[in-house]
């Protein structure tokens, strides 16, 4: 059963979306459902991941007490200071 929604959006945002939908045989309604059932997926988080960001997920390996946002903040300091 669908539910009728109306939404208010900037004119300019809507042509993009319907330039954007037409380009991939969809329509608007479509992709506001398929983005909606996206962000309310609980498993969102693993299948949003890419496939490169997920071949270079735990390829650096810290020690037990190493913090990454220590690690980040010395980079940081090394590269601007």
């Amino acid at each position: 059963m669908y539910a009728k929604l109306t939404l208010n959006i900037e004119e300019n945002t809507f042509r993009q979306a319907k330039i954007y939908a037409k380009s991939k045989n969809r329509s608007v309604s479509t992709l506001v459902e398929e983005y909606l059932r996206s962000i309310s997926d609980s498993n969102s988080n693993a299948k949003s991941a890419t496939p490169i960001t997920q071949a270079l997920t735990g390829v650096i390996k810290l020690g037990e007490n190493t913090e990454y946002k220590e690690l980040l903040a010395d980079a940081l300091l090394e590269k601007y200071l």
